[in-house]
């Protein structure tokens, strides 16, 4: 049938963006990981008090370095926007077929994750402490953002806080891929607990997220 064929095509096409967004994630994960190795995020200064360009870090890199980041960051948010657009399509084409929901809900019957769950993340947790020179301060984490999802935590699965924690203590000196909401952008974070001059292997304190306020 010709509507078959459509909804075929139409789920074939999100599943071509889900694979692009993931390699922009890829990119944006493994340039988070060139500035915590600068000890830099992306607003820290790049000169030293004097106005030289700062010798503790490659200058160089970390702009060319930021200014992608902020290139993928757009292209993310444009490809978030396809995918949207192509599940409401596979929603639509699947209802004129009279297919189930969970068929509408998944691009493919052998996939485990629904593609709604991939873009509806909800934040689940929210930022109220960044320490200055903190591992959540180099990783670019901010005051008041909306944590969607840490690592393979996510609204789906926090349960307390705890598991955050524990977490954070088996993933000492890995990356964490942190993704946060903030005012109406997603950022993605690449976060290394760690040691510091401070308290705990982070430098930020995170509070749950009430519903009323997602």
């Amino acid at each position: 049938m010709v509507v078959d064929m459509e909804l075929e095509e139409a789920k074939k096409e999100v599943l071509e963006l889900m694979k692009e967004k993931d390699q922009i994630e890829a990119k944006l994960q493994e340039l988070n990981v060139i500035l915590n190795n600068n000890r830099v995020g992306m607003e820290d200064t790049l000169v030293d008090s004097e106005g030289y360009p700062r010798a503790d870090i490659d200058v160089y890199q970390v702009r060319h370095t930021r200014h992608t980041i902020i290139c993928l960051q757009n292209d993310h948010k444009s490809i978030m926007k396809k995918i949207e657009n192509g599940l409401a399509k596979v929603h639509a084409i699947s209802g004129c077929n009279n297919e189930e929901p969970s068929v509408a809900n998944r691009v493919s019957d052998s996939s485990d994750t629904s593609i709604d769950d991939e873009i509806h993340t909800e934040p689940f947790l929210r930022v109220n402490l960044v320490s200055p020179g903190s591992p959540a301060e180099q990783a670019g984490i901010y005051e008041n953002d909306l944590i969607m999802e840490f690592g393979s935590i996510n609204s789906q699965n926090f349960k307390v806080l705890k598991d955050i924690g524990e977490l954070v203590e088996q993933s000492r000196y890995k990356p964490i891929n942190v993704k946060v909401k903030r005012l109406d952008k997603r950022v993605i974070l690449t976060l290394i607990p760690r040691p510091w001059s401070g308290r705990g292997l982070l430098g930020c304190n995170v509070i749950p997220l009430e519903s009323v306020e997602r």
